[in-house]
């Protein structure tokens, strides 16, 4: 039920983000907006993410991670209908700051809930599932909502994730219990004097870093991804909705075979295949100037396996380093840099990237498939580190009486602890 819940809560916030990238040429039509003013409303909900998530840190690992969650989950239902109702660019980044606000920080309170309940060695395959609401955005969500946007408008899918959310909102309330373990392990007296410490630990700065350079690389190709199809590679309006929905049906299928096999295998050498893999489709991706529209879907799953692949092992030994009572704090500034990352690689984009006029080709993104590739090169290094620190740390026991409270409380706790022990 919690892998569940948080699954479908993923789902939502990753479709309120990436529902951005396949709007974004309706948006540019029908605003008038230059490329770099896109990047900007982008970038606007990554940032505003990355500033709430550093303010929020310190309290993060002091309150019923249950509650925090419907808090910020509540705000990011909020701010997806004000970007619903937005009819000019300044209302529209104005609601993409307040949906960043809260939307930001419902990974990292996910993150911390999954590092509570699971140990490392169930870990990838649990994140594997969670992180399918990403595929799932892109076979039931963007196609959806590309398809609402043809027929009432690009506000009409914001209308539509708000809706979802709330429903979800209702189940969180009524299936999840509350998370408070953490709570007995805290030293801090207050929450600006945790965030420091956190923030102070050596180890705990090269995760951070590690992340945020892998969100440079992942971020800098998304939001132009539909112009690009649309302008270059001459894929129609009518076809767009499929190219995504293939993309996201493979991902479907990819993220638990990579989860479980991340549990498996050596998960650094896992993530070091699927990069060498994602930087040359990256390289050819960027590289086509027309091609059959099947061609266009392989190559577009290609790619996407190799980032997709490249995430769940890199989550997973990143979400490894904390102790438990920094874990909070630790995954509310991970996911803080994330975000900022993501808002710098969005904005440097939408500078690289040219268009003439709203119907031309988009140039230069080849080039952004070059930096893509040099980032992911030091990404591969600063991963080795994380290896490095996790491997240094003693082995801990699976939390066990947190699992119990938080799925399937006393009755049934026996047979799980037994099918744990085998």
């Amino acid at each position: 039920m919690v892998i569940f819940l948080l699954a479908i809560t993923s789902f939502t916030v990753i479709l309120d983000f990436m529902i951005m990238s396949p709007l974004g040429d309706m948006l540019m039509k029908s605003m008038n907006l230059t490329t770099s003013k896109f990047g900007f409303a982008v970038s606007a909900y990554a940032f505003s993410a990355g500033i709430s998530g550093l303010l929020t840190a310190g309290f993060a690992d002091r309150y019923d991670r249950k509650k925090l969650l419907l808090f910020f989950y509540t705000g990011f239902i909020g701010g997806t209908v004000f970007c619903g109702l937005a009819h000019t660019y300044p209302l529209l980044l104005a609601a993409r700051i307040i949906t960043g606000i809260f939307g930001g920080v419902i990974g990292s309170i996910s993150m911390a809930i999954i590092a509570d309940i699971f140990p490392l060695q169930q870990r990838g395959r649990v994140i594997g599932f969670v992180q399918m609401g990403f595929g799932a955005s892109q076979v039931l969500g963007i196609p959806i909502g590309l398809y609402i946007a043809n027929h009432w408008g690009w506000q009409a899918p914001f209308l539509m994730v708000a809706g979802l959310a709330a429903i979800i909102a209702v189940l969180i309330l009524a299936q999840l219990k509350p998370l408070t373990a953490h709570l007995a392990v805290q030293s801090d007296r207050s929450p600006f004097q945790h965030l420091y410490h956190t923030v102070a630990k050596r180890n705990y700065r090269i995760g951070f870093l590690a992340t945020a350079l892998m969100s440079i690389g992942g971020f800098m190709m998304m939001p132009f991804g539909s112009a690009y199809a649309i302008n270059n590679l001459k894929v129609t309006n009518e076809q767009l909705p499929l190219l995504f929905m293939v993309g996201g049906v493979s991902s479907l299928f990819i993220m638990p075979l990579v989860g479980k096999l991340s549990d498996k295998v050596d998960k650094f050498k896992l993530f070091v295949v699927a990069t060498i893999w994602m930087m040359i489709l990256v390289i050819i991706y960027t590289h086509l100037k027309s091609a059959p529209f099947g061609l266009i879907i392989v190559f577009n799953v290609l790619m996407m396996m190799g980032i997709m692949s490249r995430m769940i092992p890199s989550t997973a030994l990143v979400s490894a380093i904390p102790e438990m009572s920094d874990r909070g704090a630790f995954m509310s500034i991970n996911a803080s840099l994330q975000q900022i990352a993501g808002g710098v690689a969005a904005a440097i984009a939408g500078m690289i990237v040219v268009q003439t006029d709203r119907f031309s080709p988009l140039q230069h993104y080849d080039t952004l498939g070059y930096v893509v590739v040099a980032v992911s090169l030091l990404c591969i290094f600063l991963l080795w580190r994380v290896k490095k620190v996790v491997a240094s740390k003693p082995a801990t026991k699976p939390p066990i009486p947190i699992v119990e409270e938080a799925i399937i409380g006393e009755s049934g706790f026996g047979e799980l602890e037994e099918k744990l022990t085998t």
